[in-house]
């Protein structure tokens, strides 16, 4: 079929019933015609944007758009009619999302919209809404991504019901994010339930993504990697080295390492039981033999999974991917003792967080780091003077980190910045137990209830440090003194919450029914602070 006014009519009938492989496949017949694509191009503008679309459902990749858009120079877009200058302004928005370029990408795409407003297009400005939430979404703004989300949703419920299930999972996600679990999983299921008659693989594996990051905040990683490698199965449908997929292997890998972190803590603890006198030696030895191989063979599954990942980033231009790729094998490396590749592969994570402007990934590389140099002053590598500039370094990092994640909306990521400065005020240099507790209970206020994964454990080993070291006594006997810091009544509260509940569940018999009504509280408060304090999984 030659490029023409029928040619792009039959495309963007095929994306409108999501039929992704029939695009897919005209697309690619026509590959020479479309390469040739210039502004004399009848309907070229309408095309261009037609592309991104295709792209965006798993056509490609922005690579083949970009040198088309850059055929569309300032001077002769002004040559343009409006709709077809609109087209042409909204891809190259399209390919500046792609590339990670977000303020210039968010840019276009609010000039566009008004355009369309002005037109009243509602088709494009539908559009236009969606890849601006998705924009303001990679930035960690999501009240604004929530806004342009909803509008999305709404202008598309109108005429066009599978993309209006395409940005229901999209919705999803910021619902989560906000701590609606159970509104997220019914508009996933929602999603699902109109999709699942299309071949548009990419949506419904973002599907199974999302979900998989949903159960593993609340600790069921077992459930989490089913999730996940069925998106990478799903993906690879349409095609196996799909930037998505190696998100999904992404996710993947950082599971493993915390089933693995599980795995080694009940070697750890084996190891230490086996020092009583009375264990036999062969038989302790054994019983820690196979979990040790497990945890071998998971730490590896982890490392093969980034590394595949890495392999499709790279194929995809797709740095910020890359980013997170040497993030997560930064903690596998520290997990393994190797401080100085772990070290190296979280530097490198920073530079492109900076590269890119990505405020979550450079706080998320801060966090890290902290933890990095935490490892060099627990070892006491070096001389004495190194250890007070390892130290220094953790607090400076530590720091950084929540001036970025104050940056963005994501208070996981501002939790996880606090617990790093509160570890490092409660490492061996420092041991400055006030500002430790003080961090501990920043993080506690903004983790949200029902979750139960790492960083509550990071939290709840924390409070172990601080508590073990300072004494519950001393913590009393300060506060009837009158000595209370900077914390406000409400934070003295809390804490006092944390050291009396899970006292009473024990003497109880973990009966939560029962301190609440020893206590006169709710059971609800009582299931809070006991998961705060990691006494309750």
């Amino acid at each position: 079929m030659p490029i023409g006014a029928q040619f792009v009519h039959t495309l963007e009938e095929a994306l409108h019933l999501r039929r992704i492989q029939a695009g897919i496949d005209l697309l690619s017949s026509e590959g020479h015609e479309i390469e040739a694509l210039t502004p004399e191009t009848p309907d070229g503008g309408r095309l261009l944007l037609l592309i991104a679309q295709w792209i965006d459902a798993g056509f490609s990749d922005y690579r083949l758009l970009q040198p088309l858009v850059e055929r569309f120079p300032a001077d002769q877009r002004r040559q343009l009619n409006v709709r077809d200058y609109l087209s042409v302004r909204m891809a190259g928005a399209f390919v500046d999302l792609m590339r990670g370029e977000l303020y210039r990408a968010i840019e276009g795409l609010e000039s566009a919209l008004r355009t369309c407003q002005d037109l009243e297009d509602r088709g494009n400005e539908a559009l236009a809404h969606f890849w601006l939430g998705r924009a303001h979404r990679k930035k960690g703004e999501y009240e604004i991504a929530l806004q342009h989300i909803v509008r999305a949703q709404e202008l598309a419920s109108e005429n066009d019901r599978y993309f209006a299930a395409v940005v229901q999972i999209q919705k999803s996600w910021l619902l989560f994010q906000k701590g609606l679990t159970r509104d997220a999983e019914q508009m996933l299921n929602c999603a699902e339930s109109v999709l699942s008659s299309t071949d548009h693989y990419v949506a419904l594996a973002n599907i199974e993504s999302a979900r998989g990051r949903i159960v593993r905040r609340a600790g069921e990683y077992s459930k989490a990697l089913e999730h996940f490698a069925r998106a990478v199965e799903i993906y690879a449908k349409r095609d196996p080295n799909h930037v998505n997929l190696a998100r999904s292997l992404v996710n993947a890998a950082y599971v493993r390492r915390l089933v693995a972190l599980q795995l080694r803590k009940q070697i750890d603890t084996q190891a230490y039981s086996g020092r009583n006198p009375n264990t036999a030696g062969n038989r302790s030895w054994r019983s820690r033999e196979v979990p040790l191989l497990e945890y071998q063979k998971i730490w590896q599954k982890a490392v093969d999974d980034l590394t595949k990942a890495r392999e499709i980033y790279w194929l995809r231009a797709h740095f910020d991917g890359i980013g997170k790729v040497s993030l997560s094998l930064s903690y596998l490396h520290l997990d393994r003792g190797d401080i100085e590749q772990a070290a190296g592969e979280a530097e490198e994570a920073y530079r492109i967080g900076r590269e890119q402007q990505d405020q979550i990934l450079m706080a998320r590389a801060r966090i890290l780091e902290s933890a990095i140099e935490n490892a060099h002053v627990e070892e006491q590598t070096g001389e004495g003077v190194d250890v007070a500039v390892h130290a220094n370094r953790a607090k400076q990092y530590s720091e950084e980190a929540i001036a970025l994640a104050h940056n963005t909306q994501n208070l996981r990521l501002l939790a996880g910045a606090w617990i790093a400065r509160g570890t490092t005020a409660a490492n061996e240099f420092y041991q400055d137990w006030e500002t430790a507790r003080q961090c501990a209970s920043e993080a506690t206020a903004l983790i949200g209830p029902g979750e139960s994964d790492h960083l509550v454990e990071d939290l709840t080993s924390l409070k172990t440090k601080i508590v073990r070291a300072s004494g519950i006594n001393d913590i009393l006997r300060s506060w009837s003194e009158g000595i209370i810091g900077n914390k406000t009544f409400q934070q003295i509260v809390e804490e006092f919450a944390e050291i009396v509940i899970p006292k009473v569940w024990l003497r109880e018999h973990k009966k939560i029914s029962r301190v609440a009504a020893v206590l006169s509280i709710s059971p609800k408060k009582v299931r809070r602070i006991l998961r705060n304090t990691g006494s309750l999984r």
